[in-house]
């Protein structure tokens, strides 16, 4: 009965087969004769229309804000691992998702054995901080590689804020009180927390198991929190200063204005820059060999 009804009966594509990400925004998206259609009242990427999706060669679908979605179209994803994430305006928040990734464990069994053993954790932790300072740390002790990290990155704060003729008298975060910092320091919040959600989704699209991180510990987002700090000095600080200059130049409000403002930069940023693709990248290179040499 019903036979081969939304295509239940195709073979899926394999996911290393597939074309990557498609974000969708301010339409609906449902199944008409067992194709997943989008109807789309228009955003600044996709013109006003109808929108036929080839979801099967497509490893995530990103849906943002004003997107409903039908039961039937989460039945179709589900059947042929499709993911879908539920995102913020140009995917700087992560809101929910259902469940998909590779078409095996591969991944998140390697991701397990390197961080359980001891060596090998370490010799991870050192390549990220190689990515981010641009030389191999021959340090072993974390929290040694972590005081390197935290030198580097106070000057690259000052560096940065003369760049955005920003003011800076250094790295503050009262989490009982986050609204009392000043300006630039709450905008770095914002635009971390932006990246952090990135960094979810590229790690759910993978995957890894996001509650084994390399450097971050104790976070359930740990190995997300790596892998966004691989992108703090690219994106999440130059977006943090550069809305708040922007918003000084606006005499807009610091106070009301800086989070939405923080939030639609970090958008057009992430867009601009395939933040997200480039984050599934560089994990599955972390992860693409278990060697104990250095990155």
């Amino acid at each position: 009965m019903l036979k081969g009804r939304l295509g239940l009966e195709t073979a899926r594509i394999p996911h290393t087969d597939r074309a990557g990400l498609l974000s969708l925004g301010r339409g609906n998206l449902t199944v008409e004769d067992g194709t997943l259609r989008f109807a789309c009242a228009g955003t600044e990427d996709l013109a006003p229309g109808e929108y036929l999706i080839p979801f099967q060669t497509i490893s995530v679908i990103l849906l943002g804000p004003g997107t409903t979605v039908s039961h039937d179209a989460l039945r179709l994803l589900a059947r042929h691992g499709t993911g879908l994430v539920m995102t913020g305006e140009g995917g700087v928040r992560m809101y929910a998702s259902m469940p998909f990734g590779p078409d095996d464990s591969a991944l998140a069994r390697k991701q397990a054995r390197l961080w359980a053993d001891p060596e090998k954790r370490i010799d991870l932790a050192r390549r990220m901080y190689a990515w981010r300072l641009g030389e191999v740390v021959p340090h072993a002790a974390l929290d040694t590689l972590r005081g390197i990290e935290g030198a580097r990155m106070r000057e690259t704060y000052k560096m940065l804020a003369r760049r955005f003729s920003i003011e800076w008298d250094g790295r503050r975060y009262d989490r009982s009180r986050p609204d009392s910092n000043d300006a630039p320091n709450q905008a770095i919040n914002h635009a971390a927390t932006a990246v952090e959600a990135a960094a979810m989704v590229a790690v759910a699209a993978v995957g890894a198991m996001p509650q084994l991180g390399f450097i971050h510990e104790d976070s359930g987002i740990s190995l997300c929190l790596d892998i966004a700090d691989l992108y703090r000095d690219s994106i999440t600080l130059p977006v943090a200063f550069a809305a708040v200059r922007d918003l000084r130049a606006k005499n807009g409000n610091l106070n009301s204005d800086l989070e939405p403002a923080v939030r639609r930069l970090a958008g057009r940023i992430f867009r601009k820059e395939k933040l997200v693709s480039q984050m599934i990248e560089r994990t599955k290179e972390l992860f693409a060999d278990d060697r104990d040499s250095d990155p």
